[in-house]
């Protein structure tokens, strides 16, 4: 029996990100034939005692507080950035530059300035980079960009994107690192909105080149969070209320490079709306239709199909579909963690050489300049803002 090399990996963040790419690592070699064997080797927090907690309930054999010990360590293949996004550019041209492998969260950074400079820094590092837009994960997501690279779907004439949440709704919910735009560079927008961004462009193999935006905050001040951060975090005792810097709800229109117009919102405040990342999209020949919180399940329309017109609903749970045959029989669905799994895997391959890692940081850097366009026009009281780079002749790297 062949041993296969070890991919030894630091994974950077203890929270609700943290944890799922502990999982991704530990499941994918278990459900995938991998050319290499992930090992979790290192796990690095902020602050010592919960670190070493999260390491020990996680499985992590060692733990630091120090994101450079896991850089400059000879046994450490891949950095696993899963901070903040105010962090992501020193952690990532440290690892790239040592010639660690990157995988960095979404939205690549905090602003395009240093967007560009890590996407740089990854097309002459020796290491492969890649970002964490887990959404292309889903298998009926992944299936529509099949259907859509095949043509199946014609001209495309409209993009529609909801992604909506209601964890914010309740105004004296914690304030978290997610609602300081030092930290996070932005609210909803960059939160949420970056995925929508990300699959709009993936899916159509378009760039959006100019936007309209208008932004709002809802709740100006939050309660102070306790010691946990993140989604689950609770107000203190003291009674104390931090400013919100960031937007509660984003709402924009587009131009696609090759003419589709699209129609974009993202909020925190959508209440009852747990997690419904939602797109449309239509074709002169077909459409199709995806909701998360349906995530197993792709609509699909064909013009040409006249004795059955309406949309169809498909089980993307079949061994042909995308992902699926590595797991349950067909139509025993897969849940919101498959996606890092296959995320894992596909980095992986990608390490290998079996395949091109995507999205890769330059296209991540797409996504970060419609943010700041989106941010710009809103800021000027929603008169169209030019995407830098938007244009056809730039074309981003194909998936």
């Amino acid at each position: 029996m062949t041993t296969k090399p070890l991919l030894r990996i630091a994974l950077v963040g203890t929270g609700f990100m943290g944890r799922m790419h502990t999982q991704a690592w530990r499941t994918a070699p278990r459900f995938f034939d991998l050319p290499a064997q992930p090992q979790p080797a290192l796990l690095v927090g902020h602050r010592d005692e919960p670190t070493a907690t999260a390491a020990q309930q996680w499985g992590w054999p060692e733990h630091t507080t120090d994101w450079r010990e896991a850089v400059a360590r000879d046994d450490i293949d891949l950095i696993d950035i899963c901070t903040p996004g105010d962090t992501h550019a020193e952690i990532a041209l440290a690892a790239l530059a040592a010639g660690k492998h990157v995988l960095c969260e979404k939205p690549l950074a905090g602003s395009v300035a240093d967007a560009e400079q890590m996407a740089r820094a990854a097309r002459t590092a020796p290491g492969v980079a890649m970002c964490g837009f887990s959404y292309r994960r889903t298998p009926a997501l992944a299936l529509a960009h099949r259907l859509i690279g095949a043509g199946r779907l014609g001209e495309i004439r409209h993009v529609r994107a909801q992604y909506l949440q209601d964890w914010l709704s309740d105004p004296d919910a914690a304030h978290t690192w997610r609602l300081d735009r030092e930290r996070s560079g932005s609210g909803a927008l960059g939160d949420i909105g970056a995925h929508s961004i990300d699959l709009a462009q993936w899916l159509t193999g378009q760039r959006i080149t100019a936007v309209s935006a208008t932004m709002h905050t809802f709740v100006r001040s939050r309660p102070r969070g306790g010691s946990a951060e993140g989604l689950g975090a609770v107000a203190d005792a003291t009674g104390e209320r931090l400013p919100v810097t960031v937007d509660d709800a984003t709402a924009f229109t587009a131009q696609f490079d090759d003419g589709a117009l699209g129609v974009f919102e993202a909020t925190r405040m959508a209440t009852g709306r747990r997690n419904a990342n939602r797109i449309e999209i239509n074709g002169e020949r077909g459409s199709i239709a995806f909701d998360f919180e349906r995530m197993n399940e792709l609509e699909v329309y064909d013009v040409v199909d006249d004795d059955a017109q309406g949309f169809r609903r498909v089980q993307a749970t079949e061994a042909r579909h995308p992902y699926a045959g590595a797991w349950w029989p067909p139509g025993h669905g897969l849940g919101y963690e498959h996606l890092f799994v296959h995320q894992a895997a596909d980095l992986v391959r990608a390490i290998a050489g079996e395949a091109p890692a995507s999205p890769s940081f330059d296209e991540a850097v797409q996504v970060q300049r419609v943010l700041a366009a989106v941010e710009d026009s809103a800021g000027h009281d929603s008169i169209r803002t030019a995407v830098p780079g938007g244009d056809a002749s730039e074309r981003r790297n194909p998936a």
